[in-house]
């Protein structure tokens, strides 16, 4: 499990494999002594397990290997050396929560559809932005207004849903400290809708 909290953005060094399973070298600032043989670590919002580890000319990384559904659900089959992703590592108890839970199981895409600056990078704050995405069908009917969902790894409150779009609002520390900082439309990003939506729904199709 995780919280949505970013901790460090990674960038990925080789991917090695095929369309049915890839190797993934990943450079972080997470100790590799710290990273135990198959823990668990968010890769933009996808859960992927530590199949090796190490540190090479003062650079700490971490190997994970992506498999034929996790290519076919995800942009895990365009990463490619130089991307950068959002890292979060499994939930620990005692640890704050400080997102929502997630579970790391990506549903689908979500498109960037607008982005508007709410105020400008020279504000006293820094910049603030808000993102218009459309989710396809049938996971729009998980997304409501005030709701969580998960963005490459990113716990977001939704402010507006529209049918299939809806609208976040990410604030100076989400854009410097994450990826979306960079994102712009016509961007596919990870969505994992929330959890408590999803067995709701579930509820309400057996009552």
């Amino acid at each position: 499990m995780f919280t949505g909290i970013v901790t460090d953005i990674g960038e990925i060094v080789t991917v090695e494999g095929t369309d049915s399973l890839c190797r993934i070298r990943i450079a972080s600032r997470y100790p590799a002594d710290g990273i135990a043989l198959g823990a668990s670590i968010a890769c933009a919002g996808v859960c992927l397990t530590v199949i090796d580890k190490g540190e090479s000319n003062g650079c700490n990384w971490f190997d994970v290997e992506a498999a034929a559904e996790t290519l076919r659900l995800t942009n895990a089959g365009k990463w490619q050396a130089g991307t950068r992703l959002n890292l979060e590592r499994a939930l620990k108890f005692g640890d704050e929560l400080g997102g929502h839970i997630v579970s790391g199981h990506v549903d689908g895409l979500a498109r960037i559809l607008r982005r508007e600056t709410i105020t400008p990078a020279s504000s006293n704050w820094g910049a603030t932005a808000r993102f218009e995405l459309e989710v396809p069908a049938p996971l729009h009917r998980f997304v409501a207004v005030k709701g969580s969902v998960t963005l490459d790894g990113v716990s977001l409150t939704v402010n507006t849903v529209a049918g299939q779009v809806f609208s976040v609002l990410l604030i100076p520390h989400t854009l410097e400290i994450t990826t979306l900082g960079s994102a712009e439309a016509g961007q596919d990003v990870h969505i994992e809708i929330d959890t408590f939506a999803r067995y709701a729904a579930r509820l309400a199709e057996t009552a």
